[in-house]
């Protein structure tokens, strides 16, 4: 066995995986190189564990998992909770009151599962554009009859609140005031339609450090790729910071390096680029 020379932390959607959700045999032949050269590889997503792909949850070298933007980290072997940051359900059911006044659809993750108002996931074909993600919806959320009535009952903290809008004024702004309107949260988003909602300490960035100290390494141990607004904590507080050619403007901007396209094996590229073509790592 290799000793641990590090973590490789991957956003999912629009990075390890290309457009069409599919993880490439470039990006995997690269992903098990580097496991086999002491690497642990590192699902970084803003999914919980179970909507994880099942060709990303049975890699046989994926021991750690990084979900909800980094509300839930797990040692996959044992079952070890390594870190957690939680929305309190009574701040949850304040944020759902207020988008109950806004023309959205929200849902929300709670003990690594997905709840939704199920007249509201009746409006996800009208709402949501891309048709995969109406696709995720229909498979991993389960529709109860009102969410809020659901967590009163329920009295259990939240790990994210989720929402998507086809008005894209309202989005944008609601990034920037959200933050202002309720205390203690992070506002990031992973889709050009959707604002992810989490506890302010629930970031991909401190979910990496946690990991790293689980695994006793040091920060500059750590590479990690994405393309998103939820993702550049991660890429700020790595080692390395790689972002997608196809990223945000502001993945780019936190990145210490861009690669290439995630339909062009950017992942792989990167792998090559900072683990087998140098002498630093």
């Amino acid at each position: 066995m290799h000793k641990t020379k590090g973590i490789i932390a991957l956003d999912l959607d629009g990075t390890l995986l290309n457009s069409h959700k599919e993880l490439s045999q470039g990006n995997l032949a690269a992903l098990q190189k580097a496991a086999d050269a002491g690497w642990e590889i590192v699902p970084t997503t803003g999914r919980f564990y179970g909507g994880m792909p099942d060709f990303i949850r049975g890699l046989p070298f994926v021991h750690y998992a990084i979900t909800i933007n980094g509300a839930y980290v797990e040692d996959l072997a044992c079952g070890n909770q390594i870190y957690t940051a939680e929305m309190p359900y009574k701040q949850a059911i304040s944020i759902m009151e207020y988008l109950d006044k806004l023309p959205v659809i929200y849902d929300c993750y709670m003990d690594n599962d997905a709840f939704m108002t199920e007249a509201l996931k009746d409006k996800v074909d009208e709402i949501i554009e891309d048709p995969r993600i109406r696709k995720m919806f229909y498979d991993l959320r389960k529709p109860v009859p009102e969410l809020k009535a659901f967590l009163k009952n329920r009295r259990q903290d939240v790990q994210k609140i989720q929402f998507f809008t086809k008005d894209t004024e309202l989005r944008l702004s609601l990034l920037e005031k959200l933050p202002n309107v309720f205390e203690n949260i992070a506002v990031s988003s992973s889709s050009p339609q959707n604002i992810e909602i989490n506890q302010v300490e629930a970031t991909k960035g401190l979910a990496l450090v946690a990991l790293a100290d689980y695994l006793g390494l040091e920060k500059s141990q750590t590479i990690a790729f994405g393309d998103g607004l939820n993702d550049i904590s991660m890429i700020e507080q790595a080692g390395i910071g790689i972002a997608m050619a196809n990223g945000c403007k502001e993945a780019l901007d936190a990145a210490d390096w861009v690669t290439g396209h995630c339909d062009e094996d950017g992942v792989a590229q990167g792998i090559k680029h900072f683990i087998f073509n140098s002498s630093n790592l």
